[in-house]
Formats: structure tokens, C-alpha cells, sequence
């Protein structure tokens, strides 16, 4: 932990920041229809979908109707890619003519694309064609991006709106999220990792010879295009096993920061666009002002753990200056790897660029815990806004609590139906995660799956069903997931942690859209500055993460101790 590694990780941040700002803005004029200098190009495609879409833009719906819509279009997603999936072998762009899944991986992948999870309980180069990558994936990548974006606006909306029930309209939300936003940063974006030497082929092979005059095999195939929006939806499917520790999917530290960028640019984006579209910039930069306090103090903790080094490995004469470098690449360092290990975590993005694994526990518990925030700080492509701003509802309900009046959050009475779907949404997150692994640890045919004992053992469970409730997609590895087991209860986990979280969201919105919007009063609790922010970190700790902390406990916490003790299992 050097002084330069620290002043690239604050030219980071700042620049993240400075250039989220206009984009935010750009996202909340593409949500409201207006002009942009992509129209000549883009508005004919837009148009020309609605007409063969047969659908009417203006027309507006409510939270049900908007809702179902989301719901329906990712229903079908899904069959669509599970029937892809399962019969890869007579499909286009197969030329190994690669088997198709067996129909409990199937579903495992197929419910983990729609939900922008990602999870890959399969190796991506071995086991599917570039057609399953193309059209498949990196579809998918595309559309569960835009849904959570949409969601989001909807969201946002509803707490503009002054007794308006309707959210907007979410297929041309979806439309015009996936031509104005996300298509042409992943063509921007595909072109420079091209650049940079990330692989774009429909090449699924290359022959080389190696210096020992042995002959090797090296996977090729359309990795650029799939990687940008990877990161840019904070999905993090990789095309190879390896994920973005892989050198083709990542070859350098410069790349390594492109994507780190591409991974919170959306998420830190749409801090300002929730700002410029309520008409009160200052509330937009609180929620931003939260997701830093979290992200510095987990860099902060991360950093320290990783670069104090293992004192295991200390004791038998490896030199602690250089960290702890197990299960990281030379080419990124304890500094990028542990930048990178925040930010995928702390967004939805299950992409990698060392291995979780390999991690000091102390270091290893902060993804984990991050997650189990419920994903907020800031969160995924538009389910990290959602998310927050439910907390945030709770925040004043806390506050107005404290002083006694009813609470408010722009204008908008916070009042027993939003706290109870509020609450309903937040506890789904314990249930799934806390649940899961409970059952697991029982289970003889779960705990052959572990890699590790004792409570390392744990936190590699723990941390699976943490993933895929948290629709973040990263592993622990050490877990072999590709059991029956695990592939339909993970399965599960993802479907709970997007749309059960989702749908009362969906009716808080409605709820609130409904409402007359209140101006201001001398009772009003001031939502935009220091004083909220506080507490609004606070609600976050307390409500999301607390009720993890005795498994934790019993998990990476553990581990520190015994390790500080000289111990291993």
C-alpha cells in the first residue's frame, strides 16, 4: 500500500465522479424524451421499433402494469436462453458442436442472466459456443441492464409526480435505455479494449506452438463486445473461465482501470440523473455522498488487510513487504486487485480480477459484507438507486420517529404501506442469503461441495448465497456449484433477490406517484446534506448488514483469529 497506489486510487475516484456528472444528466434527458445529438441516427431505429413492437411511447402505465411488463419480457428471456442453452448443439456458431447444458445447469445459467447476476457455475471458453456467448449472453447483458435502469426511472418518477399514478411507459424506457445509453458507450468501450488487446473474433480457436516446441490450443472469440457491457450493465459473466483476470478479457492495468471505470460509471451516473429529474441536484449528490463513505472505508479496509501480508506465510520466511499476493495477478498488484474486489462488490458486478479466495479474511468479509448491505452503495445498474432510495424511505421514517411528525422525502408522506413493502423488500435479502447456507450446512451432499473446513468452509457458503441473493455473481471459489443442490437453490436465491426485492418496490412507487407532493415546511427533515447522510449510513449498517454479523462471525472473523493464533484447517 504505497503512496502512489493511494493517490491512483483518489485520481480514480475523482475522475469517476467528474465524469459520471454529465452522463447522469444525459441519462435523465434520454428518460425524459428529450432531444439528443444521437437522433438523426437513432431516433429511425426507435421509432421503428415502437411500429413493429405495436407499441404507443406516450401512453402511460402504473406500477402494475409497468411491473407485469418488466415481468413478462424477462419471462420469456429466460425460456428463450434456457431453450438456447439446451440446444447449443444444433444452433448456429458452434463449430466445435458443443453439447448442450444439462437442464439443471441450464436453468442455473438462464435465471442468472435475467437477473443480472451472472453467476457461472460453468467454464464459459469449455463449455459454450461463441453463438451461446453472443446472441445468448451478451443479449441478455444488454436487456437486464436496461430493466433495472428502467425500474429505477419508474422509481424516480413516482417521487416526482404530484397525485399521477402512471410511472412511465417501460418498453419505451427499455428501448430507449438500450439505444441512447448503453449501446453506444459498449460500442465506444468494445472499440478501445480492441484496441488494448482484448480478442474480437468469431475465431473460437488459435494453434501456437510453445517455446518448449509443444502444440497449444488458445480459446478465441468474441470476448471485447461481451466485456464492456459486462461491466458497463455491472453484470460480470466473463467468456472465460478466469473471468477479468483472464489476459485476454484483461491484459493490462490500464484495461484493468477502463473497467474498473466502466463498472461504477452508470451506477455513480445516476446519482445526478435522480437529482437533475426531482429537480433538487443536492438530493442526488447525498445518495452519491453515501455510496463514497461505504466505498472509501471498504478500500481503507481492504488495502490495510492485503497489505499487511499473511502472517502464516510470514512465519516461514516470505517477505511481508510485498502483501499478500496469493491469487493475485502480477500485472495488477494488491492495489488494482483490491480496488477492483470494492467496486465489483460494492455495484452488482460479479467480474474478478483475483481470487476472492486467496483473500486475508478480514479483506475477504468486505465484499461480502458489501453485498449484504442489499447492494445499494451504489448498487447495480439501477437496482443500487432503487435500493438505496428504499432506504432512504426508511431513513425518515427513522427520523420521524425521533421527532415525533410524519415523515416525508421530497414531498411524499412516508406512511405504513411504504414502511411494510419497504420492510417486506429489505428482509427478503436475510431469508435467502441466511436461509440457504443454514440449509446447506446441514446437508451432507452440500457440504462435499466445499473446498475448504472449518470457517473458511463457512464463508465460501456463506458467501455463495450472499452472491446470488445480492444478484452480484462473484464466488469465493473453493465451491464446486455445478451439483444439483446448488444449482437449483442458488437459482432460486437469484430469482428472490431480484424480483421479490423488485416488486414491492414496484408498489412503493405506486404508492408514492399517487400521493399529492408536499412543499417543504419548518417541519420538514432535510434530506440533502450532512445530518441525513449520517443517518442514512447508519439505517444502512444497522438494517442491512447487522443481522449478518453472527454468521460472519462464525465465518471470516473466525478465520482471523486463528489465524492470528498460528493456526490453520
Amino acid at each position: 500500500m504505497t503512496a502512489g497506489g493511494l493517490a491512483e486510487i483518489t485520481l480514480f475516484l475523482v475522475l469517476s465522479v467528474l465524469l459520471a456528472w454529465p452522463f447522469g444528466l444525459w441519462i435523465a434527458r434520454v428518460a425524459e424524451g428529450g432531444p439528443t445529438p444521437l437522433d438523426p441516427l437513432l431516433r429511425p431505429i426507435e421509432r421503428g421499433i415502437y411500429r413493429l413492437s405495436g407499441i404507443d411511447p406516450s401512453a402511460g402505465m402504473g406500477w402494475q402494469a409497468y411491473t407485469l411488463s418488466l415481468l413478462a419480457l424477462n419471462v420469456l428471456h429466460f425460456l428463450l436462453l434456457y431453450l438456447m442453452l439446451r440446444l447449443q448443439y444444433y444452433l448456429p456458431l458452434n463449430p466445435d458442436h458443443l453439447a448442450g447444458m444439462s437442464p439443471r445447469l441450464a436453468f442455473n445459467t438462464a435465471m442468472s442472466f435475467v437477473t443480472n447476476t451472472n453467476w457461472q457455475a460453468y467454464s464459459g471458453e469449455t463449455t459454450l459456443s461463441p453463438g451461446s456467448q453472443m446472441w445468448g449472453l451478451t443479449s441478455h447483458m444488454f436487456v437486464s441492464a436496461a430493466t433495472g435502469i428502467a425500474a429505477a426511472l419508474a422509481f424516480i418518477r413516482a417521487l416526482r409526480q404530484n397525485a399521477v399514478a402512471e410511472l412511465g411507459n417501460f418498453w419505451a424506457d427499455l428501448t430507449r435505455i438500450t439505444l441512447y445509453v448503453l449501446l453506444p458507450v459498449a460500442v465506444v468501450g468494445g472499440l478501445l479494449l480492441v484496441a488494448l488487446g482484448v480478442p474480437q473474433t468469431l475465431a473460437t480457436h488459435a494453434d501456437a506452438t510453445t517455446l518448449e516446441g509443444a502444440h497449444q490450443t488458445i480459446s478465441l472469440g468474441p470476448v471485447a463486445f461481451m466485456e464492456v457491457i459486462k461491466e458497463l450493465g455491472t453484470n460480470g459473466g466473463g467468456y472465460f473461465n478466469a473471468n477479468s483476470a483472464h489476459p485476454f478479457e484483461n491484459p493490462s492495468a490500464l484495461t484493468s482501470l477502463i473497467e474498473t471505470f466502466l463498472i461504477i460509471f452508470i451506477p455513480f451516473a445516476l446519482t445526478f440523473t435522480f437529482g437533475r429529474m426531482v429537480g433538487a441536484p443536492r438530493q442526488g449528490y447525498a445518495l452519491l455522498a453515501v455510496s463514497l463513505v461505504f466505498i472509501v472505508a471498504s478500500l481503507a479496509a481492504v488495502l490495510s488487510a492485503e497489505a499487511h501480508g499473511n502472517p502464516l506465510l510470514t512465519a516461514l520466511g516470505v517477505d511481508p513487504h510485498l502483501g499478500d499476493m496469493e491469487g493475485k495477478e502480477v500485472r495488477f498488484g494488491i492495489t488494482l486487485s483490491s480496488l477492483f474486489a470494492v467496486i465489483t462488490t460494492a455495484t452488482s458486478c460479479g467480474a474478478v480480477n483475483a481470487m476472492l479466495d486467496s483473500f486475508m479474511p478480514l479483506s475477504g468479509m468486505v465484499p461480502m459484507f458489501l453485498i449484504q448491505l442489499g447492494e445499494i452503495v451504489p448498487g447495480g445498474v439501477g437496482s443500487g438507486l432503487y435500493g438505496l432510495l428504499v432506504f432512504a424511505l426508511l431513513a425518515v421514517f427513522v427520523a420521524g420517529l425521533m421527532v415525533g411528525r410524519t415523515p416525508e422525502y421530497l414531498g411524499k408522506k412516508i406512511q405504513a404501506r411504504e414502511v411494510k413493502l419497504a420492510m417486506l423488500a429489505v428482509l427478503i435479502l436475510p431469508l435467502s442469503i441466511l436461509g440457504g447456507a443454514a440449509l446447506s450446512a446441514v446437508l451432507p451432499q452440500a457440504l462435499a461441495a466445499l473446498g475448504n473446513a472449518g470457517p473458511h468452509g463457512l464463508s465460501e457458503l456463506l458467501y455463495a448465497y450472499t452472491s446470488a441473493t445480492g444478484n452480484n455473481g462473484s464466488a469465493f471459489a473453493g465451491l464446486s456449484a455445478d451439483t444439483p443442490w446448488f444449482d437449483t437453490t442458488i437459482g432460486i436465491a437469484m430469482l428472490l433477490g431480484r424480483y421479490a426485492f423488485l416488486v414491492p418496490v414496484m408498489a412503493i412507487a405506486g404508492s408514492l406517484a399517487a400521493k399529492v407532493k408536499l412543499p417543504p415546511s419548518a417541519g420538514t427533515f432535510p434530506t440533502d446534506g450532512p445530518l441525513f447522510v449520517g443517518l442514512l449510513v447508519g439505517v444502512i449498517i444497522i438494517l442491512g448488514g447487522l443481522q449478518f454479523m453472527p454468521a460472519l462471525s462464525l465465518g471470516p472473523l473466525a478465520e482471523h483469529f486463528v489465524m492470528l493464533a498460528g493456526k490453520t484447517f
